[in-house]
């Protein structure tokens, strides 16, 4: 069996050496860096399978890596390392897109159960499918953008893009806000407000030119959650 390997940025060399330590117990594969500079740059180049990402870092800080590492390698799973009590910090790499964080100081088992956990979930982004039609044009997923039929476009975040694709991938079934939340964000719904999918969702319609009033592409099933209905399916 194939081991996986994971990226370790952390500056406190006791932090580090015990999680590499204890990765590698259980069978990973493990880099490391110890600045935000070198952090970066092994997460943009090295092949690896997960990072665990501290948030302060000499060099360039964490939230700023993860913007980076979400533009070059969306589908990465991260795990962010804070520091109790920066509560700000932690919502904000979830809103960049960190698929977990642990606080310190936190226990090794803790630890290996949040990586093992987004490992095993982290195959289920959909990420074979490169287009989708729609009935104001494509969506065409490796540009992250919305060819118009009328020839013009709009750029569609990482975000809107992943959320996109993970409705297209079942057209016609009802997907709740808490599974779009574990699938798509890859949190725990229990930690972030539902409200943040009906802000997205609002905002792809914009780009769709769907209706909000009525909208035929992605609508909304009262108290369930949506269902992708465009014409035709991804491509």
């Amino acid at each position: 069996m194939k081991k996986r390997k994971v990226l370790v940025v952390e500056d406190d060399k006791g932090i580090r050496r015990g999680i590499v330590d204890a990765l590698g117990f259980q069978g990973y594969d493990t880099f490391e860096a110890d600045n935000g500079h070198d952090g970066l740059n092994k997460a943009i180049k090295v092949g690896c399978d997960l990072i665990l990402l501290d948030l302060v870092l000499p060099g360039r800080d964490g939230l700023d890596i993860l913007r980076e590492v979400r533009t070059a390698r969306p589908r990465m799973p991260v795990i962010i390392l804070t520091a109790r009590g920066a509560e700000s910090d932690r919502i904000e790499g979830l809103r960049l897109g960190a698929d977990d964080y642990v606080v310190k100081p936190f226990s090794v088992d803790e630890l290996l159960a949040r990586v093992e956990a987004v490992l095993r979930r982290s195959p289920e982004r959909p990420s074979d499918v490169s287009e989708v039609r729609i009935p104001c044009g494509v969506a065409d997923f490796g540009r992250c953008e919305i060819l118009y039929d009328d020839g013009e476009r709009a750029k569609l975040s990482e975000r809107e893009m992943e959320l996109l694709r993970y409705l297209a991938c079942s057209p016609g079934r009802v997907i709740s806000r808490e599974e779009i939340l574990s699938r798509v964000w890859r949190v725990d719904p229990k930690r972030i407000e539902t409200r943040t999918i009906d802000m997205h969702i609002a905002r792809l319609r914009e780009k769709l030119r769907d209706d909000s009033d009525s909208p035929v592409v992605i609508r909304t099933v009262r108290g369930k959650g949506y269902v992708f209905e465009a014409s035709e399916g991804p491509g």
